[in-house]
C-alpha cells in the first residue's frame, strides 16, 4: 500500500513539472519587465515600446529605471504614449541637453521628461478633439498637462505633430509617434539652472591688479585674492574721469562679475534719505543734477565703501548761483562730502575723542575734510565753513554710511606765503692787506695823523 501511495505522488509531482514547464516555454523573453519580479501580458503595449521602432525612445526608458513604474500604470488603466522618432532623440535634440538628460543626478530630470509622455488614459485618432472644440487638456503620469488640439488637418500634441497616429495598439494602451520631444517647463527650467550655474562656477574670481607704486606698474599676483576683498587699487584710481581725476583702471573684485549689488543699495540710500525728509535737494543733485549715483553705484559693486556727509536742504539752500554755475562744481561740492571709509557717528566720535582733530581722505583728491570735537558732537570744517554732525546714521548698510550735517562744507583754499626777501645792506669790512699795513706803520712813525685817519 504505501509502494502505491508513493507512486500516486511521484505521478502527480511529474504532472506538475511538465505544467510548469509548458507554460515557461510559452511565454517570451520581453515579459520581464522591470528589475523586479513582475511580469505582465507579452501583449502588453510596453512590450510592443520595446520591441518597436522606436528604440531612441525605449532605451530612455530602460536607463530612467521606469519600467516597474510603468508596469503599475499599465496593471491599473490604459495608458497612451507619444513616442518621438528616433531622430528627434538622435541628431535634433541638443547635444548638452541630452548630455544633462543622461548624467546620474539628474534622473529625476529625465523621468519627468519620459513621463510626460504618457498619459493614463486611452486616446485614440478618432477620439482626437476637432477643430471647433479647441484644445484639450489632458494629465500625464508626471503631474503636468499636455494639449490636444487639431488645426489645418494635423493632430498635435502640445507643440510635436502626431505623424503616426495609432502606430501600435495593445488591449491595455496605444503608441502614437510624433516629430518631435516634448520637454516639460520644469525640466527645461532646471537645465537653464544648471547651464547658468556652470558658467558661473567657470570663471574663477579674481581681484583688481595691484599697482607698485614706485614705478608704477602691475605686481606680479602672489596669491588669488579672495572674493569680496577690497580692492587693491585706491578709490581715485577706480573713478570715472573727469575734473583733477585719473582714468579708470580695470575693475575692483572679481572684474565684471560684482560681488556686491551697487545700484540696489545706493537707490536704497536715496529712498532713505527722502523718506527721511529734509534732504531732497542732495538726493536731486544725486539722481537728476550729476550722474554721482551711477558712479557711487559701481563703486559699491566693485568693493569700494563709501561715507556720504549730507547737507540738508536749510544749508543747500544757501549756496549761491556762482557756487553752483561753473561747470562741474555740483560734482566737485559732492566730491567733498563723500568719504572713501565706512564711517559712523560712533566711530567718528570716537576718532576725534581719542586723537582731537582728524583728516579724512574725499573724492575731491587731494582735498581732506578735517573734524574735531565740539559741544559734544563732530564738528567738520573750521570758522564760517564749518558744519556739525547733525543727523548721524540715516542710512548704514555696512558699504554705504549716510551722516547728515547742517552746513555745506568747502576745501580751505591754501594760503601760499612767500618768503619776501628784504635787501639788507651788509657791512663787510675790508680785508687789510700786509702792505697796507707796513704804510699805515711808517706813517704814524713820522706822525701824520691826517694819513693815519684814512688807513683806520
Amino acid at each position: 500500500m504505501d509502494r502505491r501511495i508513493y507512486g500516486g505522488s511521484a505521478v502527480i509531482h511529474l504532472f506538475f513539472l511538465l505544467i510548469s514547464f509548458t507554460a515557461s516555454s510559452a511565454l517570451p523573453k520581453n515579459t520581464n519587465l522591470s528589475s523586479g519580479s513582475g511580469q505582465i501580458n507579452s501583449n502588453s503595449v510596453l512590450v510592443a515600446l520595446l520591441d518597436s521602432r522606436y528604440t531612441e525612445l525605449a532605451e530612455l526608458v530602460e536607463k530612467a529605471l521606469l519600467l516597474q513604474t510603468l508596469e503599475d500604470a499599465v496593471g491599473l488603466h490604459n495608458i497612451t504614449i507619444f513616442a518621438p522618432r528616433n531622430e528627434a532623440l538622435e541628431r535634433d535634440l541638443d547635444p548638452e541637453f541630452k548630455r544633462f538628460l543622461l548624467q546620474p543626478g539628474n534622473l529625476k530630470s529625465l523621468q519627468t521628461l519620459l513621463m510626460f509622455h504618457i498619459i493614463p488614459n486611452r486616446v485614440g485618432s478618432d477620439q482626437w478633439p476637432s477643430e471647433e472644440s479647441g484644445r484639450v487638456k489632458h494629465h500625464t503620469l508626471g503631474n503636468d498637462q499636455v494639449h490636444l488640439s487639431n488645426g489645418d488637418g494635423k493632430k498635435m500634441v502640445d507643440l510635436a505633430e502626431i505623424i503616426r497616429p495609432d502606430d501600435l495598439t495593445r488591449p491595455d494602451g496605444l503608441i502614437h509617434g510624433i516629430e518631435r520631444l516634448l520637454i516639460p517647463r520644469s525640466v527645461q527650467e532646471d537645465f537653464n539652472r544648471r547651464r547658468s550655474l556652470q558658467s558661473i562656477s567657470a570663471v574663477l574670481p579674481e581681484g583688481a591688479p595691484e599697482v607698485d607704486p614706485r614705478t608704477n606698474r602691475l605686481k606680479k599676483p602672489t596669491a588669488p585674492v579672495p572674493a569680496g576683498s577690497p580692492p587693491a587699487l585706491p578709490i581715485q584710481s577706480a573713478m570715472a574721469p573727469g575734473p583733477s581725476l585719473a582714468p579708470a583702471p580695470a575693475p575692483g573684485p572679481g572684474g565684471k562679475h560684482h560681488h556686491f549689488d551697487g545700484e540696489a543699495q545706493v537707490k536704497d540710500f536715496i529712498h532713505t534719505l527722502l523718506h527721511y525728509g529734509g534732504y531732497n535737494e542732495m538726493a536731486d543733485i544725486l539722481v537728476n543734477l550729476t550722474s554721482l549715483a551711477t558712479e557711487m553705484g559701481r563703486l559699491v559693486s566693485e568693493g569700494y565703501v563709501l561715507t556720504v556727509l549730507a547737507p540738508n536742504d536749510e544749508a543747500m539752500a544757501k549756496l549761491t548761483t556762482d557756487q553752483l554755475s561753473e561747470p562741474g562744481a555740483p560734482e566737485q561740492i559732492v566730491y567733498y562730502h563723500i568719504i572713501p571709509e565706512y564711517q559712523t557717528e560712533e566711530s567718528m566720535y570716537n576718532s576725534v575723542r581719542r586723537f582731537g582733530k582728524v583728516k579724512f581722505d574725499t573724492l575731491r583728491f587731494p582735498h581732506k575734510v578735517a573734524a574735531k570735537e565740539a559741544d559734544g558732537s563732530v564738528k567738520f570744517g573750521d570758522g564760517e565753513r564749518s558744519a556739525y554732525l547733525f543727523d548721524p546714521d540715516i542710512y548704514t548698510d555696512g558699504r554705504i554710511s549716510v551722516q547728515g550735517i547742517d552746513g555745506v562744507l568747502f576745501p580751505q583754499e591754501e594760503e601760499i606765503v612767500e618768503s619776501v626777501k628784504i635787501p639788507v645792506k651788509k657791512v663787510v669790512q675790508p680785508r687789510r692787506g700786509r702792505l697796507l699795513e707796513v704804510a699805515c706803520s711808517m706813517l704814524g712813525a713820522f706822525g701824520k695823523d691826517t694819513y693815519l685817519s684814512k688807513c683806520r
